[in-house]
């Protein structure tokens, strides 16, 4: 197939090639009646810009930097690592920089102090993960003051200025995990788990809590009494362990964080079988107890795609004009014992 050139266009709309570069470009003033010649002739012509080419063109290199949470300190946040990674493959031919900064998750101090150095690079773009909410709104309103891109993947928080949100509907999220347990029990004392509720961004964890609770009001079966239990990951088991001595009745359990493996070792230990518990995310240990069926389900969240899909759209942002989604929301995998391995082999 021929490939037109502006001038070919030009030609054929019986226009300038000045005006063939407006319109394709979308700047400058053009009349109704040459925009409706050059439309006309690109759509029978069924032109499509070489974007690649049209990138690489541009001498302007794209700075984009990610803030997470360090993967060395929470294994939770390897698979987005991955996630960039890929990223950064798939757009090694496009002007563009990506890098990532670690902060501590577990310290305020960390996130600014880390946040503080990308700054310095004068990035175009950055992708966060907003564990602390106050801080985090005040990083995206300065990001906005100087003209950065802002997304956010994994935990969301409410701002009109960030440019996107890549994760799951936290609130459905919980439902969803209330449903499960729903399926294991009759009746019963469950437990809703927050672990470091103080140093992760509370609000998602608020957000599954409200969408569990949501689903058995709206349940027939009132046969449930729910409680909220809020621990240290260094004191797990202390905490939890008492909890078990002083509720006899206890029989779900709902973990809302990456952390059920700490809870499911207790239940391992006290051989309580009869404890039915649901977390999240494909974690090794969270995998070995679900294989030894003491978890009986874990929902993925997918970091990695969450990760790639945050980068990718601000990539084409940049370098191809195109859209942000304001909100990607991803499906909420339910993984078992039977299916764990299969799920994992393919991803």
């Amino acid at each position: 197939m021929k490939k037109h050139t502006i001038k070919d266009i030009a030609k054929l709309a019986g226009v300038s090639k000045g005006t063939v570069d407006r319109v394709l470009h979308n700047r400058g003033k053009v009349s109704q009646k040459a925009l409706d010649k050059v439309n006309e002739v690109l759509n029978e012509i069924d032109y499509k810009p070489n974007i690649i080419a049209r990138s690489l063109k541009n001498n302007k290199i794209y700075r984009i930097c990610i803030l997470l949470p360090d993967p060395n300190l929470d294994s939770y946040w390897l698979p987005c690592v991955e996630g960039i990674n890929e990223a950064k493959t798939e757009f090694n031919s496009f002007n563009v920089d990506i890098e990532s900064y670690f902060y501590n998750p577990t310290s305020t101090a960390s996130f600014i102090k880390t946040n503080d150095s990308l700054l310095k690079t004068s990035p175009d773009a950055v992708l966060l993960v907003p564990l602390f909410y106050k801080e985090s709104l005040a990083i995206i309103d300065n990001y906005n003051s100087l003209g950065i891109v802002s997304g956010t993947f994994n935990n969301q928080i409410k701002s009109r200025i960030i440019n996107s949100f890549v994760g799951q509907d936290l609130f459905q999220s919980g439902r969803v995990a209330a449903s499960l347990i729903d399926l294991l029990l009759s009746k019963g004392l469950i437990c809703i788990v927050h672990i470091d509720e103080e140093y992760e961004n509370a609000q998602h964890m608020q957000e599954k809590e409200k969408g569990f609770k949501n689903y058995f009001s709206e349940s027939p079966n009132k046969n449930f009494e729910i409680t909220t239990l809020k621990v240290k990951s260094n004191n797990v088991e202390t905490s939890f362990s008492n909890f078990i001595n002083d509720n006899p009745n206890l029989k779900g359990v709902f973990v809302t964080t990456s952390k059920s493996y700490q809870i499911a070792e207790i239940i391992a230990k006290k051989e309580a079988n009869n404890i039915a518990l649901v977390g999240y995310d494909l974690l090794k240990q969270n995998i070995n107890y679900l294989e030894d069926k003491t978890i009986k389900f874990l929902i993925h969240q997918n970091p990695k795609k969450q990760a790639y899909i945050g980068v990718s759209s601000i990539v084409e942002h940049l370098i191809f004009d195109k859209q942000i989604a304001k909100q990607v929301l991803l499906p909420l995998y339910i993984i078992n014992s039977e299916n764990v391995k299969d799920y994992i082999n393919k991803n």
